[in-house]
């Protein structure tokens, strides 16, 4: 059984794998969680223990790769959405994306209820959601605070945090260069889980 510092560790070793194809140095490993790497290297070896991790061949650390592909799903990418006023869209899937979503903290979701989208647009920067993004969604109904894929008023899509203030509905930016958005009508196409900012994760 793992304690919850070594899920962590795991899950961050099991994502890392799956983007760069290599697993953390126990330096990357000791930076990530603020400790030595003599400390990371011992909570690796614990890893290896209890049989979530196995030694490479290139000396790190990691899960062999059957045990990699086993975690991962093959996410869709449904075009862009706006992160700034919103537009216009059709969401056509554009490609595929392997991940983890257990990274989400999403278990074993079925076809249609795990996806991801592009972000355009700098209205959700002080979420930490960058133009070029992909933000990781789920279906599921939103409750006050999270961040949604919105179909605004039949007509637009846009990516907001949804509220409920005084009675009212309001989607709100993360960037005071935007105003709230009061629809008429609001339908929330998926909730934000994670964001994958996916050319700074393939250079690194």
């Amino acid at each position: 059984m793992l304690t919850e510092r070594q899920e962590t560790i795991l899950d961050f070793v099991r994502a890392y794998q799956a983007a760069q194809n290599v697993p953390p140095s126990t330096r990357e490993v000791a930076r990530q969680f603020g400790c030595s790497q003599q400390g990371a290297a011992k909570h690796l070896q614990v890893l290896a223990r209890k049989g979530q991790l196995a030694k490479l061949a290139d000396g790190k650390w990691g899960l062999e790769a059957r045990v990699v592909q086993a975690h991962l799903f093959d996410a869709p990418v449904y075009g862009a959405i706006p992160a700034g006023r919103p537009a216009m869209q059709e969401q056509d899937p554009e490609e595929s994306l392997a991940v983890d979503p257990a990274v989400f903290g999403v278990s074993r979701p079925r076809p249609g209820d795990f996806w991801l989208l592009r972000v355009t647009g700098d209205s959700m920067t002080g979420a930490h959601i960058l133009d070029g993004d992909l933000v990781a969604l789920v279906r599921r109904e939103p409750q006050s605070g999270d961040i949604i894929a919105a179909l605004v008023d039949e007509t637009t899509t846009t990516l907001k945090r949804y509220l409920r203030e005084g009675g009212r509905t309001l989607l709100r930016a993360a960037n005071a260069r935007y105003a709230d958005i009061f629809p008429s009508r609001l339908e929330s196409q998926g909730v934000v889980v994670g964001v994958i900012r996916r050319h700074v994760a393939r250079a690194a």
